[in-house]
């Protein structure tokens, strides 16, 4: 059996040096190519990393051997994309969202079924220590009845960023401040507490001249029966380390980026969990190390290599999309809405 893995790279923006850098660090992972329709950039990471570079995707699937091809063009191409590489028989790796609609998200998971191709996803904030330990607590009983769960996803992002790019911020290709920055924090919180049943959201333009929404409030009820309130913003200058809180009759936790900032307990023998890797950093900025994305590249090439199902597939990656979608809605309509199954 082959030991190494090869990736290719489409898309060399701005999320592409985390995937680098885990292609990188991951001990059976390798880069064999990248692709960006701006040639400067691929040209620039082909040269740093030592591997072929195209501006095109058919041409480069057409002269590489790729197992993997990692999805990073903007949102709203990720199942376009994605279906063009799994119809060629070749692994997707595909960044969050694995799309902006309901639709183009199941196509991409059926079309990646019916090629008999691996889906892998990335939500790195799952691989973290405190979210682990966090969904250990709730899950054993430790904090009792669980009541609240409450996440604050308050982010920065100035009129530069919205303007670097003219796909940022749009409906079709981006999503606002949910679907972009928050959607980590919403799908963390979702998973720890086993997924959530409504929604009733407030999504708004505050700041800056997007089409999506800058700044939005979700009251949230979770299938085991709590309650909470998950707030995202990129209007919060400057930007906010992210927090979680879960409240229960027997304890509660809080934790950030830092690790744990309350873990009480009235069983006082389950003690603090250690934490050896954080979540990030305010305002978004990804650690030191980038181990959530190295661990789930690594992940992704073992499912290659033992024919196994990636950590997080396409069905499990639609579910934070699914309660996006559901907030929209119900700001739009101004009415709770169930989030699709």
């Amino acid at each position: 059996m082959e030991k190494t893995v090869k990736f290719a790279l489409l898309g060399c923006g701005r999320i592409s040096a985390n995937h680098l850098d885990a292609i990188e660090h991951a001990p059976h992972a390798k880069l064999v190519a990248v692709c960006d329709i701006v040639e400067e950039k691929a040209k620039a990471v082909a040269e740093k990393y030592g591997c072929n570079y195209y501006t095109d995707l058919e041409t480069m699937l057409d002269n590489e051997d790729i197992d993997v091809c990692n999805i990073l063009t903007p949102s709203g191409y990720h199942a376009e994309h994605g279906c063009m590489v799994a119809k060629r028989k070749i692994n997707v790796f595909c960044e969050k969202p694995i799309d902006v609609t309901k639709e183009k998200a199941d196509m991409l998971i059926e079309c990646c079924r019916e090629n008999g191709v691996k889906l892998g996803c990335v939500f790195q904030r799952r691989t973290y220590d405190a979210a682990i330990k966090t969904k250990e607590a709730v899950e054993k009983g430790w904090l009792g009845k669980v009541t609240l769960a409450d996440a604050y996803l308050k982010y920065w992002r100035d009129d530069e960023y919205y303007k670097s790019d003219a796909w940022r911020g749009t409906l079709a290709l981006d999503g606002g401040a949910l679907m972009n920055q928050s959607i980590h924090g919403i799908d963390m919180i979702s998973w720890i507490m086993g997924g959530i049943e409504k929604v009733n959201a407030d999504c708004d333009r505050l700041v800056w001249d997007i089409e999506a929404e800058d700044t939005a409030v979700i009251r949230v009820r979770y299938n085991n029966g709590a309650m909470g309130v998950i707030e995202g913003a990129t209007t919060v200058n400057p930007g906010q380390e992210t927090f979680f809180a879960v409240h229960g009759t027997k304890g509660s936790i809080i934790f950030g980026d830092k690790g744990f900032y309350m873990w009480e307990l009235e069983d006082k023998s389950i003690p603090v969990p250690e934490v050896t890797n954080s979540m990030g950093g305010a305002n978004c900025q990804y650690n030191e190390t980038n181990f959530g994305h190295t661990y789930l590249i690594e992940d992704m090439a073992m499912a290659v290599l033992e024919d196994r199902a990636p950590m997080i597939g396409g069905r499990e990656a639609r579910k934070a999309v699914d309660i996006i979608l559901a907030a929209y809605k119900s700001s739009k309509e101004k009415c709770d809405v169930i989030v699709e199954a």
